[in-house]
């Protein structure tokens, strides 16, 4: 009998980015990363276990965003592009680097291209047609999140607040074929009262970091390891500090191990630049182009790095993964006296972890979803939809305010460097509420401006935008998206007011920012 169970939790999101007005675009390239080296290697692995017989469970969130850009044909197009550039350059790399210490780090880039180019060649949209499967398969459960990853809490109206949640429910809705039962709050940011909408919305359960569960009103007689039912219904699960510090940190964590390949040391850096022009999107500009030869032996001494050799790192994988599930545990055996029942661990993480970050990470995963599936350890694996069916009774409680970022609540998204955001997507809000009242029932051209009104403001309220501010990443590029998007919101719905609209410059937003081709814009309306 198990001691105890194991929600694993990967959320797939990134940022709506599509140029079509430029040959090629930098910030693409996130993409076009994540794709070869976290979302491909991810489908690929689940395919192995699924045909190996293997009974895991996972349980995955797919952001709306990334999933228009896995079926956009124009990113799809240029993605190919982009694999042709980098198997030509590791081609002649390997040819480069043959009988030097580099050349087996040489050929796990080169095969690595190999393998996406490979897998985007298969009729099937890459990640979603598998997970549909897989989930009706119940190995997965696929879950949503809100339209354009917003921080719901920050937002100002509840129109927009409904608009965010039910748009992200019916875009599941459209690629798999079902509602869903499960919703990622972004970034974890939670206030009371969202359960009221969530619930609205036909969802079941969310996801919380750990001092949303451990604040709560009553207290949790079980601490995070079971979930609390809200007063409106859905579940709330919460977060696992032990077991996300012992994957997440790149210190104390498995990652900083000094056998991994180092993200930070690419070629992108260190090549001739001729050698390696065909490969940059952004002219004579450097950035990383993916290809790393290097482990990560003494964190911050990149002239001091090893070369990387990939079976170490393999078997550090395995090691790590047999690790994980014994500290699992281990963790339930210390909790089942304390708590007087089986302990639900979640381990939530962002998927791009798992490959892009940490590139043995997908071989890590494939050890923790075989381990657990055979549960030698105690802890068998779980998705949220099969513990509430087999543990119905739970205790009622009100979560407190709080996120999973820096600080635990809105610091993060809310201060000197991006608080000037908040105001304009504020009135935009109520701008578009005010026209979707005023037009409940438009036709044609007015009904079209109006479901690009809505798209602008969606895409401006994502919450990627305030964090790369934050962290200051490509701080520019966001700062010009979120005042592109309300630009491009104001004149339109500056035409639609004056009963003028330009069907020139609407179709060239509709080429441009195509994401929810359905897009319902009564969605804003009051209720």
């Amino acid at each position: 009998m198990a001691r105890g169970h194991l929600c694993l939790l990967l959320h797939c999101h990134l940022p709506f980015v599509r140029h079509p007005e430029h040959e090629s675009f930098l910030e693409e390239d996130w993409f076009y990363e994540a794709l070869t080296e976290s979302y491909l290697p991810l489908q690929g692995l689940l395919e192995k276990l699924e045909r190996e017989g293997v009974r895991f469970r996972l349980t995955i969130c797919l952001s709306p965003p990334l999933c228009a850009m896995l079926t956009d044909e124009l990113l799809r197009a240029r993605y190919a592009r982009y694999l042709q550039r980098r198997i030509a350059l590791m081609e002649r790399e390997v040819r480069r680097l043959k009988g030097t210490p580099l050349e087996e780090a040489a050929a796990v880039c080169r095969s690595t291209f190999l393998s996406a180019q490979e897998a985007v060649a298969r009729p099937q949209v890459p990640l979603v047609d598998t997970l549909a499967r897989l989930q009706r398969e119940g190995l997965v459960e696929v879950i949503t999140t809100s339209a354009t990853h917003a921080m719901l809490p920050l937002l100002a109206t509840p129109e927009a607040l409904f608009a965010q949640v039910e748009l992200g429910c019916r875009s599941y809705e459209r690629l798999l074929g079902c509602r869903p039962r499960g919703f990622w709050l972004p970034e974890c940011a939670y206030t009371p009262g969202l359960e009221e909408v969530l619930a609205g919305c036909g969802l079941q359960f969310f996801f919380l970091d750990s001092h949303g569960i451990l604040l709560a009103e009553p207290g949790p007689v079980s601490g995070v390891f079971a979930p609390l039912v809200t007063p409106a219904g859905p579940a709330a699960f919460g977060r696992d500090m032990e077991s996300s510090k012992q994957v997440w940190s790149g210190t104390e964590g498995y990652p900083g191990d000094a056998v991994y390949r180092d993200f930070h040391r690419d070629l992108g850096h260190d090549a001739p630049i001729e050698d390696i022009r065909e490969c940059l999107s952004a002219g004579e500009v450097r950035h990383n182009i993916g290809v790393k030869y290097y482990a990560v032996t003494d964190v911050g001494q990149s002239e001091r790095k090893e070369p990387y050799r990939p079976r170490p790192a393999g078997e550090k994988a395995a090691e790590h993964a047999a690790h994980f599930l014994a500290s699992r545990g281990r963790q339930v055996s210390r909790l089942v006296p304390v708590i007087g029942r089986p302990p639900l661990i979640v381990s939530p993480y962002d998927a791009e972890l798992f490959g892009h970050w940490w590139f043995e990470g997908p071989q890590f995963l494939e050890g923790v979803l075989r381990g657990a599936a055979s549960g030698k350890d105690g802890v068998l694996p779980v998705t949220p939809s099969q513990y509430l069916a087999e543990n119905p009774v739970q205790q009622v409680s009100r979560p407190a305010v709080s996120t999973w970022g820096e600080g635990g609540y809105f610091e993060v998204w809310m201060n000197e460097s991006n608080d000037w955001i908040h105001p304009p997507l504020h009135e935009a809000e109520k701008a578009m509420v005010e026209l979707a009242g005023r037009h409940p029932r438009a036709q044609g051209t007015l009904r079209r401006a109006l479901a690009q009104c809505a798209r602008e403001l969606l895409l401006a309220q994502s919450s990627d935008w305030p964090f790369l501010m934050y962290v200051r990443t490509a701080r520019h590029y966001a700062s010009r998206r979120v005042r592109e998007h309300l630009d491009r919101f104001s004149a339109l719905a500056g035409q639609v007011r004056a009963g003028r609209i330009d069907p020139r410059s609407l179709a060239d937003l509709e080429g441009r920012d195509n994401i929810f081709p359905d897009v319902d814009y009564a969605l804003f309306a009051p209720r």
